[in-house]
């Protein structure tokens, strides 16, 4: 074995027994495997999936619609086959310069962004991770997160044994920030290295207040870093973003992707915005050829005019039917109130345990109810978060198409319908449905 002089491997013994795997991993265990959207409920054909806040109306690439299976010319996206037996560009100057030109608008800062404020990874999920292992010690450091919020950052976090310090975000204030609370832990415990904000949040689809965000950047002592989640961002209201004020902050890392308003989760890209400095540590720690050719070209081809024009006008057909939603839904027996915000493409809705007009409070119980009942007898698949901090009795409804948000407008009204009606008989709720279900249901991460 190359550059193993002089150590000897000697097989284990017949009959003898090794320690178990799990005994030796990092994790020991504990080592679980993550349920995502597509454990449970997949793509086929007929499901609606309005459970992962995917694009409904597909890829944000002027794709000819009487193509069978999407197939399409693939001199369209500049990909080029025959040069898949080399290795991609490690560096990706031209997707970062492509990126850069989409956010310089010069709302926050009047500095240009480069690709020297730019790390890409495969998905968002990689840039969490990396921010993670670039500043936190294994087994040492903290991070703060605000929940309810995005489950990748415990996840990951659990992996690389960080600890995880918790400031809920103020759910009587519509989930804002609570940045004095913030900042008191951040001044008791050195140890918090990185503070994770989700704007828009998910599962509450609110943009967080900058001047919140400022607050944590200013704190006087604290020697770490602001990570601001913008996978949302661009179903927000323009000049949202600040992915740009990075010019001008040095702690603070923007994170995005085009698994959203871009409708290209299936080629996992994401992107970290930081200082120039931030930006060359996080390159320095990834694998040398992280992102493909194929989703480099192809995140090229999104960015191009013609295809921005594409993701613009999907937006609009998104935000024409949250409003759509946000009329309807309300008109429906059982539906509560319209939790955190409407600045993303999805909503968070109260389910009631019975009539508003008879007291109706949220509840778990009629959640899971209707979430079930709609996954499994009519094919519509929405997400349980009654069980995240502040959302008692909530599903997560993603925006789909006109055709879609008609289906899931007409079968929550059956199914809540028929649950009035037992309702009506019985005068009470069936108190026996198992609380297991509900743990169940909302431990997808995504």
């Amino acid at each position: 074995m190359h550059g193993m002089k002089g150590l000897m491997l000697s097989p284990l013994p017949i009959g003898s027994t090794a320690a178990p795997v799990g005994q030796t991993t990092r994790m020991g265990s504990s080592a679980e495997s993550q349920r995502c959207a597509r454990d449970d409920y997949k793509d086929n054909g007929t499901n609606i999936l309005l459970d992962a806040n995917e694009n409904a109306y597909g890829p944000s690439l002027g794709l000819p619609s009487e193509k069978p299976n999407g197939l399409i010319d693939s001199s369209k996206l500049n990909i080029d086959f025959l040069g898949l037996n080399r290795y991609p560009d490690p560096h990706q100057a031209e997707l970062k310069q492509h990126l850069c030109n989409f956010r310089n608008r010069h709302t926050h800062t009047t500095k240009d962004l480069t690709p020297e404020n730019l790390f890409v990874g495969v998905g968002s999920d990689e840039v969490i991770d990396a921010v993670l292992r670039c500043f936190c010690t294994p087994g040492q450091d903290k991070i703060l997160t605000c929940p309810p919020t995005y489950g990748m950052y415990t996840v990951s976090a659990q992996v690389n044994d960080i600890e995880i310090v918790r400031v809920p975000l103020d759910a009587a204030r519509g989930f804002q920030l609570q940045p004095e609370a913030i900042n008191s832990a951040l001044s008791s415990d050195p140890s918090i290295k990185l503070v994770y904000i989700t704007s828009p949040g998910n599962p509450t689809a609110n943009l967080i207040s900058k001047s919140d965000i400022q607050k944590i950047l200013e704190h006087p002592t604290w020697n770490g870093v602001v990570v601001l989640d913008e996978a949302y961002i661009d179903f927000s209201p323009d000049g949202a973003s600040l992915a740009e004020w990075v010019a001008e902050w040095t702690n603070l890392i923007v994170m995005q992707t085009l698994s959203k308003a871009f409708g290209l989760a299936g080629i996992r890209l994401g992107a970290a915005f930081a200082s120039p400095e931030v930006a060359h540590l996080l390159n320095n720690l990834k694998a040398p050829y992280n992102i493909s050719s194929p989703t480099s070209a192809i995140a090229i081809a999104a960015l191009q005019p013609d295809n921005l024009a594409v993701m613009k006008n999907n937006r609009e057909k998104i935000l024409k039917q949250r409003l759509r939603m946000l009329h309807e839904l309300p008109q429906i027996s059982r539906i509560g109130r319209f939790l955190g915000g409407t600045d993303s493409n999805f909503l968070l809705v109260e389910i009631l345990d019975k009539p508003r007009s008879c007291g109706g409070r949220p509840s778990n119980k009629s959640a899971m109810a209707l979430y079930e009942g709609l996954a499994e007898t009519k094919g519509v698949v929405v997400r349980f978060r009654g069980k995240e901090l502040g959302c008692e009795g909530c599903l997560r409804m993603t925006v789909g198409t006109a055709e879609e948000v008609t289906r899931l407008l007409a079968e929550t009204r059956s199914i809540l319908d028929d649950m009035e009606s037992e309702y009506k008989q019985s005068g009470s709720c069936d108190e026996k449905r198992e609380k297991a279900n509900e743990e169940d249901a909302n431990g997808v991460i995504a």
